[in-house]
């Protein structure tokens, strides 16, 4: 005698839980999936790892404790010891022959600024010489770099300090959207503008932080997660906030009207300004977290135009890497997928804290920029709580009823579900000094993970 189930759970694939509810009966989803080929034996070691649970509580906790304060503009040389013709770049260490299109355009903007060159194609053969030039990531120097992420010695840079612990971290000043230096341009438009930010828009900024006092960076990431920006792509209300604790400081500096006004009408036109506080605000937090033995927490996410790499709490300071991906979005004119270089740039260090991509539900308004659809934000923010550790209880999304933004990806929650970490970005044409064509959604090369992973198995067993 047959009888009819009082509820069914079905794992997996939906066609068997399709055809037992198109009969009536009450059916349990269960969405899960394998994980990912090859790694059953190191999740197996990692999760038997008496240190690990302890470990990502403490790493996520660091991090969270963490509060990031504007405390000064320098230039790159007093800050961080940068001479002429010692350059940081975006993405785990690469060499010339390796670096892609737009990072070499920004590389040969940076030394005609630096005066290394006269012109900026002449560049080429200084780098390919390697005479009197070094590459550094901006990762090594406490610092980061949206896009090309190229930092020389001249530009002035934000410092933000936790005031805690002293510790500091740096980003150089946001040059806006377009035929940029970041976007790997290198036009007589683009050292125009980098020489009047050295020149003008730096020690405007540094009388304006020096003036105001420390800036409360968390506290306006706080803010602006409120206010429709998930700071990535979408930074308009941290800009503005910006704008506003620093401008009277600003007016009352005793510079040259003429060059105040020019300041406050660059930096309130460039709705992506505030990014290059939110960015160093993250690796501020996520540097915290660094060094825990045992932990599997990602530490770093960053793309230097050919490679992606990540960094991982329990692994000291060694990379994973795999080939940067190539994003799906929107373009720019007449623009298309031909014309886009492979993903590059350190921002993804926002979504390593739990914003930009991850946070995409509190900024709807981001799919116009970089594709897809409202709903597919919603769905984002929910996803990435499947591979993080917790919340954030300062970074919370109103419309999922003030949930904290997923923070604090987990290598093993990655391998074992294949859910791969999302990122919003901007994408630069593949060719130097073309500048930006599009931005997009992209994901890690799904590779590093299990690479990571292998490693924190090999730490295990060594500690046995």
């Amino acid at each position: 005698m047959s009888t009819t189930p009082e509820a069914v759970v079905n794992v997996g694939a939906d066609l068997l839980a399709d055809a037992v509810a198109d009969q009536a009966v009450p059916v349990t989803r269960v969405d899960w999936r394998p994980p990912m080929t090859g790694t059953e034996a190191d999740l197996a070691t990692v999760a038997a790892d008496p240190l690990r649970r302890t470990a990502n509580e403490r790493a996520l906790a660091a991090m969270l404790d963490v509060t990031a304060t504007l405390v000064d503009v320098a230039p790159a040389s007093e800050v961080l010891g940068l001479q002429p013709g010692e350059f940081l770049h975006a993405g785990p260490p690469i060499t010339w022959d390796r670096a892609s299109g737009p990072l070499r355009g920004g590389l040969m903007a940076g030394a005609a600024l630096e005066g290394l060159v006269d012109d900026p194609e002449d560049a080429v053969a200084l780098f390919e010489s390697g005479s009197n030039v070094s590459l550094e990531p901006c990762h090594h120097r406490s610092t980061v770099g949206p896009m090309a992420g190229v930092v020389t010695s001249s530009m002035w840079m934000f410092v933000l300090e936790d005031a805690a612990t002293g510790r500091r971290t740096h980003c150089s000043l946001n040059e806006g959207l377009g035929k940029v230096l970041r976007y790997g341009a290198y036009g007589p438009e683009v050292l125009t503008r980098l020489r009047w930010m050295r020149d003008v828009l730096g020690p405007l900024l540094r009388a304006g932080v020096r003036g105001a006092g420390p800036v409360d960076v968390t506290g306006i990431l706080t803010q602006m997660l409120q206010m429709g920006d998930e700071a990535h792509n979408r930074n308009r209300a941290g800009t503005l906030m910006l704008l506003r604790d620093l401008s009277p400081a600003m007016v009352t500096s005793g510079a040259a009207p003429a060059d105040i006004a020019e300041a406050l009408r660059f930096v309130g036109s460039n709705d992506h300004f505030f990014l290059n506080l939110a960015m160093p605000a993250c690796k501020l937090a996520l540097d915290a977290a660094r060094g825990i033995e045992g932990s599997t927490m990602v530490v770093a996410m960053a793309r230097n135009g050919t490679d992606f790499g990540i960094q991982v709490a329990g692994t000291g300071d060694e990379w994973f890497t795999g080939p940067a991906q190539l994003a799906d979005g929107l373009f720019l004119g007449s623009y298309g997928p031909d014309d886009a270089n492979p993903d590059i740039g350190d921002s993804a260090i926002t979504e390593t804290a739990g914003i930009g991509g991850f946070a995409m539900a509190t900024a709807p308004a981001i799919v116009r920029l970089v594709g897809g659809s409202v709903p597919d934000a919603l769905a984002t923010t929910r996803r990435m709580h499947e591979i993080t550790l917790g919340e954030n209880p300062r970074w919370t999304v109103p419309v999922l009823e003030f949930q904290g933004t997923p923070t604090g990806i987990d290598v093993t929650k990655v391998c074992r579900t294949g859910i791969l970490p999302q990122i919003n970005t901007g994408m630069a044409g593949k060719v130097a000094g073309v500048g930006q064509v599009g931005a997009g959604l992209v994901n890690p090369p799904a590779e590093i993970f299990p690479k990571a992973l292998a490693r924190l198995a090999d730490l295990t067993r060594s500690r046995q």
